[in-house]
């Protein structure tokens, strides 16, 4: 019962003077909004680049060339042309939890077709392309095995090369001609659209990796191979299995490749926008501090508007636990409804961000409840000494006071 008769005393005091008391919590509103908004902003950021990661195909293991070496001069990653199609064999046959294996060549040239072409990107890949970048087909279907054995002169193509050089006509069975190569299409990949670093997915002609090598171009290795585990969690048994496995086929030589999973290019991309969402969100966590100063003021000030009232409380058998609660309270009840409102705030602010600038928010719950916790916590810290000066006030000195 004293708790509840200290907590109505707290609240009617707080009541006596609505304008400053919306004042002072008008601090920890700001602070903690500031704190939702950001980070809900820079949580958003965070969460677009790990879609357009796993736009990229789920579960992937990526094996690159490694450096070539000459007299002494390294050209770097990817400067070495060792990986060919027996690698690729090699994986899908010996290394068990394989889902699906593509040898790849990049390439980009002339399509032409009804009068009409466009310079685009083109890729070598297996039939397990589009399950291994998540990408269904819309029309059509996939060219098979034995397209790949045979380097059949068959293609699969993007909604962009659809928009560009077959306008308003159906694509599938016409024939479209690569640097001078008739191809017959025989697929059209779904629309996917611009990826987090700007390039339109949909602008490619996807063909058998091996009429990519013999009838493109004059490749004799690939640019990379992709290769996709069951699950997460069998994707460092996979990558030491595939780096295991190249390092055998080439009989104690130093190594010429680099294995590199999925998951080590999403934590890469997001390094950047996660120290960012850290910095925004102890940038906005100061306004935290100056509210809970705020709050400190004012209840000094109160405490010393109120001696009087305190010393009458004191001299008719209040303890100075009963004063330093009363006080704590008033505090505690300030940052509390200034968290409460910054949170309503801070997610009103992030929503009218996302729809004024177009940028992805994500507003998580945890949050939520740690910028309210947070702002009570404030609340004690910054309230202690005041409550804690006002228990000490002698009662008969209090009661004098003018």
């Amino acid at each position: 019962m004293r708790l509840v008769a200290t907590t109505v005393i707290a609240l009617r005091a707080l009541r006596r003077n609505k304008m400053r008391s919306v004042l002072t919590a008008l601090g920890m509103i700001i602070g903690v909004g500031a704190v939702i908004a950001m980070v809900s902003i820079g949580n958003g950021a965070k969460s677009q680049v790990e879609s357009a990661i796993a736009n990229l195909g789920q579960n992937v293991v990526t094996v690159f060339p490694g450096s070539l070496n000459t007299g002494g001069a390294r050209g770097g990653w990817g400067s070495a042309s060792t990986l060919v199609p027996d690698d690729t064999l090699a994986i899908q046959r010996e290394i068990p939890g394989v889902v699906g294996v593509s040898g790849e060549v990049r390439l980009v040239g002339q399509a032409l077709a009804n009068g009409l072409n466009w310079f685009t990107n083109i890729y070598g890949e297996s039939p397990d392309f589009p399950s291994i970048r998540s990408w269904p087909m819309a029309e059509g279907a996939m060219f098979t095995e034995a397209d790949v054995r045979s380097a059949a002169k068959v293609a699969v193509i993007g909604q962009t090369i659809v928009d560009k050089i077959f306008p308003g006509s159906a694509p599938v069975g016409q024939t479209m001609r690569i640097r001078n190569i008739p191809f017959r299409i025989v697929g059209v990949l779904s629309p996917k659209g611009f990826n987090y670093f700007g390039t339109d997915e949909d602008d490619a002609v996807v063909v058998p990796y091996t009429s990519a090598m013999r009838r493109i171009s004059i490749h004799t290795s690939l640019n990379s191979i992709l290769i996709q585990a069951t699950n997460q969690e069998q994707i460092p048994r996979l990558q030491q299995q595939v780096t295991d496995l190249l390092k055998q086929r080439r009989a104690g030589r130093e190594p010429d490749f680099i294995v590199r999973n999925q998951l080590e290019l999403a934590q890469a991309a997001t390094t950047t926008t996660r120290t960012m969402t850290t910095l925004l969100g102890a940038i906005a966590g100061v306004s935290l501090i100056v509210g809970g100063i705020g709050i400190m003021n004012i209840m000094l000030v109160s405490v010393t508007e109120r001696t009087r009232e305190i010393g009458v409380r004191l001299a008719i058998g209040a303890h100075d636990r009963d004063i330093r609660l009363q006080f704590l309270l008033e505090a505690m009840v300030l940052s509390l409804m200034g968290g409460a409102i910054g949170i309503l705030a801070g997610v009103g602010a992030s929503h009218i961000v996302s729809i004024v600038n177009g940028w992805p928010v994500l507003v998580s719950s945890f949050s939520i409840i740690v910028a309210f916790l947070f702002s009570g916590v404030v609340g004690i810290v910054f309230g202690f000494y005041p409550a804690h000066k006002a228990a000490q006030l002698d009662p008969i000195e209090a009661l004098r006071f003018e």
